[in-house]
């Protein structure tokens, strides 16, 4: 059977060396990883499976030659604008959005082209890695469309209003060095998927909670600046002091010194 009549992907669940569970998302829809519907529905799915059961890191990788040469443009074939906007609605609300909301760092790695709809997820994931041969753009001008699963607007807090403009009405592809002068991307190796494994296990060998809280009040900044990132701190943060990894942290600093300390997650 090949990738693209088997499931267009594939969630799987692996323990760190130190016991920490690890949660891998690979596209591995043909060639191309395009973004049909099937695909769509995959993502979905797995995306609902993290949520229900997070992991304490999670790695988002693609198969074959390119991570993603984009959506199938039949999706949009004969919709309508109520119809269209049903469609945004949902891919937020299923995708982008609980991506986000994971309680656990999330790391994209781009070995290769990755265009429009999965480009839009890696930006919603903490951490993008690429390889320098990775290419990436927002191309959704050559059927007369802006990007609409939230690429514009992260884009555009990663590396401002500007380059986010250009990079969509230009249509263009980028490189991966390009990209990372510009803060898009976090860093690029060579072995980009040795490398963002490595990341992930030791993320996920980390204090988890202490991870999510950082995610929090880092969303707190997105939806209202730093004032409202102030005032929600005060309680995510006092909220670790219950929470086994610091306690247990705490107690291991004072003993015997920094960098010691093992995390459950909890």
């Amino acid at each position: 059977m090949t990738a693209s009549e088997s499931r267009p992907t594939r969630l799987e669940r692996f323990p760190t060396a130190a016991g920490a569970e690890v949660a891998v998302l690979t596209f591995a829809h043909g060639p191309l990883n395009l973004f049909d519907q099937a695909m769509f529905d995959a993502v979905i799915a797995d995306i609902a499976a993290l949520t229900a059961a997070p992991p304490r890191a999670v790695l988002l990788r693609a198969e074959g030659k390119v991570n993603s040469a984009g959506v199938d443009v039949h999706l949009f074939d004969g919709l309508d604008p109520e119809q269209a906007a049903d469609l945004w609605r949902d891919l937020f609300a299923q995708i982008c959005h609980p991506l986000e909301a994971l309680p656990c760092p999330v790391v994209y790695a781009a070995h290769g082209l990755t265009l429009t709809a999965a480009f839009e997820i890696s930006l919603a994931c903490d951490i993008i890695l690429a390889s320098p041969k990775a290419k990436f753009g927002l191309v959704e001008t050559v059927v007369g469309l802006t990007p609409s699963m939230g690429g514009p607007q992260r884009l555009a807090e990663r590396a401002g209003s500007g380059r986010a403009r250009e990079l969509v009405m230009t249509g263009d592809v980028y490189d991966a060095s390009t990209l990372a002068s510009w803060g898009v991307i976090n860093a690029v190796h060579d072995d980009v998927d040795t490398a963002a494994r490595a990341l992930v296990n030791r993320l996920a060998e980390g204090p988890t909670r202490a991870h999510d809280a950082t995610k929090q009040i880092v969303a707190a900044w997105r939806s209202g600046g730093i004032a409202h990132a102030d005032a929600v701190t005060p309680e995510v943060s006092g909220a670790l002091f219950d929470t086994d990894d610091l306690c247990g942290a705490v107690r291991s600093f004072l003993d015997v010194g920094p960098g010691k300390a093992v995390y459950a997650g909890k």
